[in-house]
């Protein structure tokens, strides 16, 4: 039996390990933190979004991260650093703003995102893991006539390649998503993507995390990784430490570095580029009090890009992103624009003296394409830069990677690292 080591176990690393371990190999399974999806996943917005596969580089792009610079509390802010590594992730990010690789990021991305959905309605199925899920669609609000105009434009794209978009004026986007009727008269329009779900990616990931174990899979927690070691063409080990204890080097026939925005780092030691640079985002988990006026779905602000969506008895409220290198601490001003922006649109939905605020560094890549693959040493494999799209990904893409380390074609059609 083919052994393999899996680095992470957040989301992709879970996932990966899971279908694995169906397919018959001996699969183990390292993270430095107590225990599964504690990272990245932990608290993001709970979205299942094929309909918002459109990457953050767009022609658009560039124009609006000028006017937003130096602004605390914009959707997407860069920290200039000192750091060669973000310099030459916002280069790279320019060029994927071209028209023709914004077009071509975003079917990547949609089909990705289309296979990953049939992927977790499977598992669903197959398993029948509750996660406070939710199949009321994804509705997207624009409070900006321009704003709405040019996202119906591009929705086109979408519905021409087969992805359900609908473009609502205000009033039946409230008869759809009654929570709206407060904020509605703020509103210029919606995009209402039916197909789309929502739910608790933590719940979801911890419950797979224990089928995983129960069908042989070994987690192996508190075990923080030092290093790859490499001989030739191919990982020899990685090497890991522990607190109570001499590091040791741990073998196996195959490995999975499905590790996120610390997957780059790691992998530069051993000449392996992928051009992964973490995004921190931001949530805040309330409990909802007026539970008839909460959303039935998940609601996506496109002037703020923040995302409201109902999990159970609590609202989460997630989004922006900022480029400041590993910084986890949370800033009070991007915190409050969460809540500010959710007392806006639904002002009696929640308990807003009783908060949780959060950060975590989603993996971004400057197309929004996860890397997904065989690198160029022949043993070690990739599962990381899924940015925002983590859940909504990262069962399709554990899936194909585990079809490819098997010697076989996945069903999706995706640059897939080390096909094309």
């Amino acid at each position: 039996m083919k052994r393999v080591l899996v680095l992470g176990a957040g989301i992709l690393g879970v996932h990966t390990a899971y279908f694995l371990r169906q397919r018959g190999y001996e699969v183990t399974v390292i993270d430095r933190q107590p225990g599964p999806a504690l990272e990245t996943i932990f608290a993001n917005g709970s979205q299942i979004s094929v309909s918002q596969s459109d990457p953050w580089a767009s022609p658009h792009a560039p124009f609006k991260i000028l006017k937003w610079l130096g602004k605390e509390d914009a959707p997407l802010l860069f920290r200039l650093k000192l750091d060669v590594n973000q310099w030459r992730w916002g280069l790279r990010f320019l060029y994927e703003c071209l028209p023709s690789r914004a077009e071509h990021n975003t079917l990547q991305a949609m089909r990705l995102s289309e296979y990953s959905r049939r992927t977790l309605q499977m598992l669903r199925k197959e398993t029948g893991i509750q996660y406070d899920h939710a199949e009321a669609g994804i509705m997207m609000i624009h409070s900006d006539a321009q704003s709405f105009d040019d996202a119906a434009k591009a929705a086109q794209l979408l519905i021409r390649n087969g992805e359900r978009r609908d473009v609502l004026l205000v009033a039946e986007a409230v008869r759809i998503e009654p929570a709206l009727a407060h904020t509605a008269p703020t509103l210029a329009g919606a995009i209402y993507a039916p197909n789309d779900e929502s739910g608790d990616a933590y719940k979801f990931t911890i419950a797979m995390a224990e089928k995983a174990a129960a069908m042989g899979v070994e987690f192996r927690y508190n075990t923080t990784i030092k290093r790859i070691d490499r001989a030739g063409g191919e990982v020899s080990g990685v090497v890991v430490t522990h607190a109570d204890r001499p590091d040791e080097t741990l073998n196996a026939d195959a490995y999975v570095v499905a590790l996120g925005s610390y997957s780059s780092a790691l992998l530069r030691d051993v000449g392996v580029d992928a051009l992964v640079y973490p995004a921190k985002g931001y949530s805040a988990t309330l409990p909802i009090v007026n539970q008839a006026g909460a959303p039935k779905g998940s609601i996506t602000d496109d002037e703020m890009k923040i995302v409201f969506t109902t999990i159970g008895q609590r609202l989460r409220i997630a989004g922006t992103a900022e480029l400041n290198g590993f910084d986890t601490t949370l800033n009070p001003v991007r915190c409050e624009a969460l809540t500010r922006r959710a007392k806006h649109h639904f002002p009696d939905l929640c308990d807003w003296a009783t908060v949780e605020y959060w950060t975590g560094l989603r993996p971004a890549t400057p197309s929004n394409l996860p890397i997904i693959g065989q690198s160029k040493l022949k043993n070690l494999y990739l599962n990381t830069g899924h940015g925002t799209l983590g859940w909504t990904e990262g069962p399709g893409s554990a899936r194909a990677l585990a079809d490819i380390i098997a010697g076989q074609k996945p069903e999706v059609d995706y640059a897939f690292l080390g096909m094309q």
